[in-house]
């Protein structure tokens, strides 16, 4: 009998979700049928990204998107010495239809700190996203990632700060002769 009840509601269960499926719009259906075809070209996340709350990350815009096309995604800063700041403006244009929209910009870690535009960008107008690297307390090869998301497909970009960092507390101290 206790059979017969669970396979009842197992059953009821199943026809209620088979409906609900049933009435979800062509829009959902079309959507889910895209992100199928279209390939998965977004970089593994971050893993310490996961530890963060939900509430930080940035919201896709939706609505239309558009193409944000960078004149360089990668500027090596050469090598600098341990504390020392380091800026590039990395330089884009709206080369889609529709106005691009910015939602966040985020480095991959609190040393590396990008400013973007906060208003929409005009079909074919430009604009341009300023990164700040604070090599305070790092050293070695460093290779800076800042994800930009955006009303664009895939939502998120990603562009590069790299170089190296010499010197400082981490830093092997020459060898003293006499």
């Amino acid at each position: 009998m206790l059979n017969q009840i669970k396979v009842m509601m197992f059953a009821f269960l199943a026809v209620g979700f088979l409906a609900s499926c049933n009435n979800s719009s062509s829009t959902a259906q079309e959507e889910a049928r895209q992100s199928l075809e279209t390939p998965n070209t977004v970089q593994p996340a971050d893993p310490s990204a996961a530890a963060q709350p939900a509430a930080q990350e940035a919201a896709v815009p939706t609505g239309p998107t558009t193409v944000m096309s960078f004149e360089e995604t990668e500027f090596s800063f050469g090598t600098v010495q341990e504390g020392e700041k380091v800026a590039h403006t990395y330089k884009f244009k709206n080369t889609g239809t529709e106005p691009l929209i910015l939602s966040n910009a985020k480095g991959s870690c609190g040393c590396t700190v990008p400013t973007w535009p906060r208003e929409p960008i005009a079909p074919g107008a430009s604009g341009e996203i300023t990164v700040n690297f604070d090599s305070r307390n790092k050293s070695g090869k460093r290779n800076q990632k800042v994800t930009i998301t955006a009303n664009t497909n895939p939502p998120q970009t990603f562009i590069y700060l790299t170089g190296e960092v010499v010197g400082g507390a981490n830093a092997a101290q020459p060898a003293v002769t006499q």
